[in-house]
Parts: structure tokens; sequence; C-alpha cells
């Protein structure tokens, strides 16, 4: 079915019910309307030099969170964490020691020029010594695809080379995975967690720029200096000892090192006949770490249903940014107006707008607003809420994550990320469509951004999402320029008027959540579907 297709038919399916529990509501006949003084000043208030770039673990998250606790009160929302505004997720802070060299069979590579490694478990050091090293392809384990690179291997204590990215994209073949758009199992989070569960020493995916969607200074970059994780209670033990990256160049010395054709065996793995391969190489690499503990805090924010309280719709957003960070030069404050005050103050506009339409017709099920904490490094804010600490994932009917968002002029379509995923996609379709909209498919389904924001750690405990983004598609020069650089300031010059349009997509499609009784489902065999369907019986 081509996409038109199918999105004609998801706007019949919509139009007349998504299903039988799911009949469409009036959901905006109540609605006060959005307020572009309020979300003007949200933005310029979290994205003013004083709260120095919404950092964790600063001033800047105390005054933030601090400023969110206030105005969802002001609005008349509870605290959703025990009575509480602010959620504790506790963390730890890895700095890797880059003083490291890892060895191949004869072979000695540079940290950073080379290679780059980290790790999350609570160790002062790393060390992996004479581990055999195995090339897995590009390391997947998918069933439903009948793919199985692990096949016929034990990867225990060894030391894993693996593709970056997946089959799909390497052949351009839509038959093959989703083609073009990445899947879950390209993602580099991906391939670190299906290793450790086979109990690898350590990981190297080999770094190339298409594949990977950014240059090798981006994984540089991404992987040293301080770290953020969750902490358990067994040091992060679970996690993966070492989690690497290589340069092509140096991949394809190891290779040749063991008397093979790293463009070859590239070739090789892209066939479901493909087989593990020992290199018959010794991996050698050790580092320290620095490890400190510390607290951030999410912020929820609770509109409590008047018929099944227990049953919660999740709009969310993540407060955090890069901080300030001092250079040579002087201090330089990274803001981050767009992403992600823009989808913080949104929020607010939204809670405020909802609990006026709860006070004149009370919603059967109840709303969270939830700004997770360290986004930016590495999804944990969002992954302490997903432990069900708050609520338990099985109760969260859907989740509305907004990641950034169009500050400039209204368009006549909204970016839709992932294809063919959940019955989610109905209802953006539905709104869209009563807005004048289109639905157009995320143009860089190649960079798999569906797996990249918070709202992936509640698909990963089964939660129906849909993502909010809009970073580059209304204003080119936003990614090369402004995209997590210093110059994402707010601009009173803004019109907001694609933020008006997506604040009230989102209460159309919450507010018939709220109202009508439904349960979206994930429409694709994954992981997802299964989590969520062990949960519903």
């Amino acid at each position: 079915m081509s996409y038109i297709k199918t999105i004609t038919f998801f706007l019949v399916i919509v139009l007349t019910g998504c299903s039988e529990s799911a009949t469409p509501t009036s959901s905006l006949e109540n609605s006060p309307g959005v307020s572009l003084n309020n979300i003007k000043q949200h933005i310029k208030t979290l994205a003013s030099d004083d709260f120095e770039g919404r950092g964790p673990l600063t001033l800047g998250e105390v005054k933030t969170v601090g400023y969110l606790s206030e105005q969802y009160k002001a609005i008349g929302l509870t605290g959703a964490y025990n009575g509480d505004f602010l959620h504790p997720v506790k963390m730890a802070m890895i700095t890797a020691d880059q003083n490291m060299q890892l060895t191949m069979g004869d072979l000695s590579f540079k940290a950073g020029k080379d290679f780059t490694a980290r790790t999350k478990q609570l160790q002062p050091v790393i060390d992996v010594r004479n581990s055999d090293v195995v090339f897995v392809g590009y390391g997947i384990n998918a069933p439903e695809y009948n793919w199985n690179d692990y096949a016929n291997i034990d990867v225990t204590g060894k030391t894993v080379i693996v593709l970056v990215n997946d089959p799909g994209f390497a052949t351009q073949d839509d038959t093959l995975f989703t083609g073009n758009a990445m899947t879950y199992y390209g993602r580099w989070t991906y391939k670190y967690e299906e290793a450790a569960r086979r109990g690898a020493k350590a990981v190297f995916i080999v770094h190339e720029t298409a594949p990977a969607a950014y240059p090798w200074g981006v994984v540089e970059s991404s992987n040293t200096g301080t770290k953020y994780s969750l902490m358990d209670n067994n040091l992060n033990a679970s996690e993966l000892p070492v989690m690497g990256w290589l340069t092509l160049d140096a991949a394809e010395q190891v290779f040749a090192s063991a008397h093979l054709n790293y463009q070859q065996l590239k070739q090789h793995a892209l066939s479901k006949q493909f087989q593990a391969k020992e290199l018959n190489l010794k991996a050698n690499l050790a580092f320290k770490n620095e490890v400190s503990h510390a607290k951030s805090h999410n912020v929820v924010a609770k509109i409590t249903g008047s018929e099944s309280p227990d049953e919660y719709i999740v709009i969310s957003a993540h407060w955090d940014h890069f901080g300030t960070k001092q250079t040579d030069s002087g201090p330089k404050i990274y803001n981050g107006a767009v992403d992600n005050a823009s989808g913080t103050a949104a929020t607010l506009e939204i809670a405020r707008i909802m609990q006026k339409m709860h006070q004149q017709i009370p919603f059967k099920r109840s709303i969270i607003f939830a700004n997770f904490t360290a986004e930016e490094t590495g999804l944990i804010g969002s992954a302490q809420f997903a432990s069900g600490d708050v609520i338990p994932t099985k109760n969260m009917v859907a989740l509305l994550n907004i990641d950034g968002m169009n500050v400039l002029d209204s368009t006549d379509y909204i970016l839709q990320y992932g294809k063919d995923l959940s019955t989610m996609e109905y209802y953006l379709a539905k709104a869209a469509n009563a807005q004048g909209r289109q639905v157009k498919l995320d143009p860089r389904a190649q960079n798999g951004l569906f797996f990249r924001s918070d709202h992936f750690s509640l698909a990963k405990q089964g939660v129906p999402s849909l993502l909010f983004m809009s970073l580059g598609d209304t204003d080119p020069d936003y990614i090369t320029h402004k995209y997590h650089k210093e110059a994402d300031d707010y601009s009173a010059d803004w019109s907001l008027g694609g933020v008006k349009q997506d604040v009230e997509l989102i209460v159309d499609i919450a507010s018939q959540l709220a109202n009508n009784g439904d349960w979206p489902k994930w429409t694709s065999e994954s992981d997802f579907k299964a989590k969520r369907t062990a949960d519903k019986q």
C-alpha cells in the first residue's frame, strides 16, 4: 500500500472512529484558546541567560524546576509524585580518562583519533585483557525480520565489532527491515544493549558518516567528557563494560591484519545467511573512571480524572539543555530556546488549557504533564519515569512528547516520525485533518529520530507514543547554525504560529484519549507491542 493510500485509509478510519471503543468526541468545544503571550514569556524566561542553559545538576536546574513547579501550581495542578512536583532522578556522573590505548593483535590505536570508549558501569577501572575479537555484522537479533547476526556464535567475554545502522539503509531496499528509514535495530543504543545481553566484554561500532548520519567529530565529542547514567543497586554491573566506536580506517586495518577484507564482509553481512566471523585477534584496553553520584529532578504535574483516575495520558517535554561551558574566550551559555524551552513552554500552556477544560467538563482519565531532565545526555529522566515509580507504565494510555517546536509561521503539514507503528498515527491524521493540514513522513527517516527522544523510553515499555519535533523543516538554518549550539536563543520576532497549531493539535488528541476509553495499540510487530500485549492481559 502506498503512503498516500495509507494516509487516506487512516483518515477514513479516524473519521468514523478508530475502534468500537474509540468513538471520537468533539474535544475542543470548551477549549479556552492558546495564549501566545504565555508561551512567549515561558520561552523567554527558560531560555534567558539567568537560567544558565538549564544544565542538569547546576543552579540552572534549580531555577528551572522551581519555575515549572510554580507555574503548574498556579495553573491549579497537583504534584504527580506522591503529591510532589519534583520527581528525583538518581544519576551517576562518569568521566573516562582519555589517556587510554586500544590494541587489537599487533595494532595500536589512539583514543579520539581512532576510537572512543566509555562505560556505564560504576567502576574505577575497566580492564579488557586478551579478549577474542569477533565480527557480528550489524549485531542484530530481530525475530520479526527473521534475522539473527548472533546465530551460532557465543560472544561471552569477547570484543564485538558491528556495523552502524541496519541492512535496510545499506541496501535502500524497502523489503529489508524498513529500507531507508532506520529501525531501532540500527541505533547504537540497541547494539550495545543486545551485546550486553549476550555477555560481550566490549563493542566497537564502525563509524561511517552516511549510515551514522553524523561525522566522526560528533562521535568523539559525544563519547568523551562527563557522561551521565541512571544508577541501580549493583553498580550498573549489567551494563556493557566497554561502549566503543572505531573509525572506518581503523576497522579496515583490523580486518586486514586478520587477513580479511572489511568491505567484502560488510557485503556478506547484508544476507540473512551471514555467519559471525572470528578474527583470531586479541583485544586489550584499560581506562580509569572518575565516578560521582548526584540527584536531578523531573517535574511532574497532574489533572485527576473523574471516572478512570488510574488511567493516564502523558504529555511531556525535556527541560534540560547543555548549560554553560567555559572556554578560552569566556563562558558560553547554551540556552536551547527551541530545543527545548519551546516544548517545555508548550506543556505549561497545554496544562493551562486542559485544566480550564477540566473545570468545565471533567476529563474521565487523568493527565500527567512531565518535564524530563537529562534528555540531552541519554534520555535519563524519561528512563527513570519509565521505571514506574510515578505511575506504572501499564496504566499509561499513550504519550505525546514535544522536542522542539515550530516557532515560526504556521504550516499546512505536520511531520510524523516512524511509519505504521501504532494507532496513535490515526489520531495524528484526524487532528491534522481537522486543522486542514496533511501528514508528512519525516524527511530524515534515515536518522531514526523516533528512537532519539524521551518518548522512546516509554515506547520500550509498551506505551504507544507520538513525537512532535520541528527543528529544521521550517528553518533550514537551524540545524546548521543553531542546533545544540550557543546560537539557539529566543527571538522576539518569532510569530509562534506553528506553536499555536501544534498546541491545539496536541490538546485535541489528548482530550479525545482522556474521554473515549480507547487504548491505542502497536500495529507493527516489535518488543514494544509484545510488552503492551503482556501488560493488557
